[in-house]
């Protein structure tokens, strides 16, 4: 009774959107009864839980959500199979999670279920897009910064900074000495650092703003418009300092050093589950903006592209991989492993075993 209270109290998660196509899920229909038939271990005995935390300052849930999921999860296990259910914490970075599943690979011989819960998207798991690596370096007269983020395993965000150290003495000391605080930053953060630090010490070209931005000219500006106006010739009449770039890339070598770790914590007749929004999703087709996801499941990782998330990890990792398809709540994601593993027939969730190269 208590964990059927816990579990309808958990709260609703996940702002991607839910994407549902009919021939996606007549391809994911033939294991709808659980795992039988499978190259996976019936009665697991080993299980691992990774919940993935999450502090959003404009969100209300508590980031700990997950830990409340693992909990009812891991008593499920224990009562339903008598399992040793071990789990990792506090899991804020991908770099946590790393530290500790190298530790636990190393102590430990695999599990029969690792499962994930915890925000995501069409590419997978999302964490804080943290920094894991950072470089400043002046050749000749250029400055140049570049730092590495990272919040789905094998997407890499990247940020850079170039500016003409001759250009305005003031602003390359700056970045002499302060690009370190950069760290922890989003590319919009240090855009807006730097255009104040712009603003205060790089002049104005006063015939450029009399040109444009002139008393007479503005007054010819609707009321409303007129802040735009002057923002728009404080933009064109100040040389810029620096120029800033960011793009998301899609990281081989990131995305198959999470692939060998959850290889070396999974048992080959193993389960990998991932409790989080549509990692079991067919990849909507349209054109990619450069700032959502899908760049995973599209690239040509492990023979791609592929159908789903799901199937990408199975292919990669060889291993039998399950994932909902769609929007989840936490609630959602807890019932699905559980009618999941007590072969109870359910619609939304994707199977896909490696050996048979089907998908339920």
């Amino acid at each position: 009774m208590r964990t059927r209270l816990l579990a309808s109290l958990l709260i609703w998660i996940c702002a991607v959107n839910a994407y549902s196509d009919e021939d996606h899920l007549a391809s994911c229909r033939s294991f709808y009864n659980g795992l039988k038939g499978l190259n996976v271990r019936q009665s697991p005995r080993r299980v691992l839980l990774v919940p993935l935390l999450s502090r959003d300052p404009r969100a209300n849930e508590n980031p700990r959500w997950s830990e409340q999921s693992a909990r009812i999860v891991k008593a499920f296990y224990r009562n339903r199979f008598n399992a040793a259910v071990t789990q990792l914490h506090d899991i804020w970075s991908w770099s946590d999670y790393y530290r500790q599943a190298e530790q636990m690979a190393r102590q430990s011989p695999p599990f029969d279920r690792v499962v994930f819960i915890g925000h995501g998207g069409f590419d997978g798991p999302v964490l804080k897009s943290a920094m894991f690596w950072q470089d400043f370096k002046i050749a000749g007269d250029e400055g140049h910064f570049i730092k590495f983020s990272e919040a789905q395993p094998g997407l890499k965000k990247v940020v850079s900074v170039t500016y003409n150290t001759e250009k305005n003495r003031e602003f390359s000391d700056f970045m002499v000495s302060r690009w370190p605080e950069f760290a922890p930053m989003k590319s919009n953060d240090i855009q807006r650092l730097l255009k104040g630090l712009e603003k205060q010490i790089q002049p104005l070209d006063r015939s450029c703003h009399a040109l444009y931005c002139s008393p007479d000219q503005l007054a010819a500006v609707a009321e409303n418009q007129r802040e735009a106006r002057l923002n728009l010739c404080e933009l064109i009449c100040r040389e810029p300092l620096f120029e800033l770039k960011a793009s998301t890339e899609v990281s081989q070598e990131r995305f198959f050093h999470f692939i060998k770790s959850l290889s070396s914590l999974a048992a080959t007749d193993g389960l990998i589950f991932f409790g989080t929004c549509n990692p079991g999703s067919a990849a909507p087709e349209k054109e990619l903006d450069p700032y959502k996801t899908e760049f995973l499941i599209n690239s040509d990782l492990a023979n791609g592209p592929h159908m789903s998330y799901v199937h990408l990890v199975s292919a990669a990792t060889g291993r039998t991989t399950a994932g909902p398809i769609g929007q989840s709540s936490a609630e959602d994601i807890v019932n699905r492993l559980i009618m999941l593993e007590t072969h109870r027939p359910q619609y939304y969730l994707c199977i896909v075993d490696p050996a048979t190269k089907m998908a339920n």
